[in-house]
């Protein structure tokens, strides 16, 4: 935010004392786990470079866009905000069949932007099943060998990004467990992930879960505001349904042999609107995503202690998202920049 040129005259103490507020800003800020997804399904966004400049506004550090966004690339040069960037759904094949396509790949999308903060290659978006799945995991080696080549494997990490429909059971959490038609898409992806010490990215939405079983899950459960244990799963309490989900992804983990790994949440978030009036409300989607930036400070049940690196999407609405009208009310800003809501990122 643009600051008046009086600031240089005032005293030397007031000066410093602003100074030390940004700094301890900085520093609350660069032990935030929050990330938040810039997706551009919508034809009336600002440019790529005043998006950046939210970001760094509210001081958001991280960031996912869903393929080599050319002008979000070129404006994330030298800002330092961690990066989620995706390798897109219908390139997989061709990267999968051909070393040399993936190494084009990292060349023009990575390697060209070597002052862009990449952490993570998302390599492939939801595709657990259906005629990519095939390619996810031959992909995510190529890439891999890609990067390796160029250097940057001690800096950026490999993985894909699957939501919730892999697993078979969910309730209680220490049940979960994975699909079996979906192994043969997990098996090779969970041996990659283990390999590389990759963490898995994971789009995980209470929302959704909530909409399908109100008749057994409240919404405070879903949305941080239980005041008590809902769902006690041996030693272990939950009093909110995130933890639960992303426990039950673990348990499953563990039993397929990837107990080592991490999960990152490179999704969740909550619609304004677009739904029934009652759930699909501001005040809902302010209330969740709060609570999740409080809440990933620490770690589930299963696994505490440890800060939960999760992205909350998105960063705006989206108009020309297709399906479900709450598909085009998930972001925190309106495309004009003002907040849908107060939310506060530190």
């Amino acid at each position: 935010m643009a600051r008046s040129h009086e600031v240089a005259n005032v005293p030397s103490i007031v000066s410093k004392l602003l100074l030390l507020g940004i700094l301890m800003a900085t520093i609350t800020t660069t032990g935030a786990q929050i990330g938040v997804c810039y997706g551009n399904v919508a034809d009336n966004l600002p440019p790529a470079r005043e998006v950046i400049s939210l970001y760094n506004q509210y001081n958001i550090k991280r960031m996912r866009i869903y393929g080599p966004n050319r002008d979000a690339l070129e404006a994330l040069r030298g800002s330092n905000i961690e990066l989620i960037l995706g390798v897109e759904n219908e390139r997989l094949q061709d990267i999968a069949s051909n070393q040399a396509s993936a190494d084009d790949w990292v060349q023009r999308n990575v390697v060209a932007y070597g002052n862009v903060n990449i952490k993570y290659l998302a390599v492939g978006n939801e595709i657990e099943s259906g005629p990519f799945a095939q390619y996810v995991g031959p992909a995510m080696e190529k890439i891999q060998n890609a990067i390796s080549r160029a250097g940057l494997a001690n800096r950026i990490k490999v993985s894909t990004a699957v939501h919730p429909v892999i697993l078979q059971e969910s309730y209680p959490p220490s049940k979960g467990s994975f699909r079996q038609d979906h192994r043969a898409f997990l098996d090779p992806v969970i041996g990659f992930l283990v390999r590389n010490k990759s963490p898995l990215l994971l789009n995980m939405y209470p929302y959704f879960s909530y909409i399908s079983n109100r008749g057994s899950i409240s919404l405070q459960y879903a949305v941080f505001t239980s005041p008590s244990v809902v769902v006690q799963d041996g030693q272990y309490g939950y009093q909110n349904l995130f933890d639960a989900l992303l426990d039950a992804h673990y348990a499953a983990l563990e039993k397929a042999g990837g107990g080592s790994l991490r999960i990152v949440v490179s999704e969740t978030g909550w619609p304004s609107a677009g739904g029934d009036g009652q759930v699909t409300t501001k005040e809902n989607a302010r209330v969740y995503n709060s609570n999740v930036i409080k809440h990933v400070k620490g770690g589930t049940p299963r696994r505490p202690g440890s800060p939960i690196e999760t992205y909350l999407f998105a960063m705006f609405n989206e108009n020309l998202k297709r399906g479900d009208r709450t598909e085009n009310n998930f972001g925190l800003f309106y495309p004009n920049k003002s907040p849908v809501y107060p939310i506060n990122f530190n």
